[in-house]
């Protein structure tokens, strides 16, 4: 599946802070390879780094995947998620986490996010910078 930059929009957790941060498109695979050492990741990923099925997931996490697959399912337009390098050097997914891996879960290989401008360089193996 191909990405589809056209729903998305700045993310509104950016306010005030829209210029310490860039646009890019990140490669899933990699970023949940990364994102799996989160500690939040178990909510929605097995141990080999598989997104859970709805059946495996709480009923919270659950309730929120749907809130998320309504938004894909919409015409509304979407904020871009945002990730950050973590405390142990993992990839973190911040404001929109749902979305994205919602997105993920889909087979979206490439999904247009917000990445912090100081961590260009982290970021490297993990995203396009268009």
């Amino acid at each position: 599946m191909t990405k589809s930059t056209d729903r998305f929009e700045e993310n509104a957790a950016l306010k005030g802070r829209e210029t310490s941060f860039i646009l890019a498109d990140a490669l899933v695979a990699p970023v949940l390879a990364s994102w799996k050492e989160s500690l939040f990741a178990h909510e929605w990923l097995n141990a080999d780094g598989t997104i859970r099925t709805p059946a495996d997931m709480t009923e919270t996490v659950r309730v929120r995947r749907k809130a998320a697959e309504e938004l894909l399912n919409g015409d509304k337009i979407l904020e871009r998620p945002v990730l950050g390098i973590g405390i142990m050097d993992n990839i973190e997914i911040g404001s929109g986490r749902d979305l994205f891996l919602a997105m993920a879960a889909r087979g979206q290989d490439v999904i247009p996010v917000h990445i912090p401008k100081s961590q260009q360089e982290e970021f490297r193996l993990f995203v396009r910078i268009p």
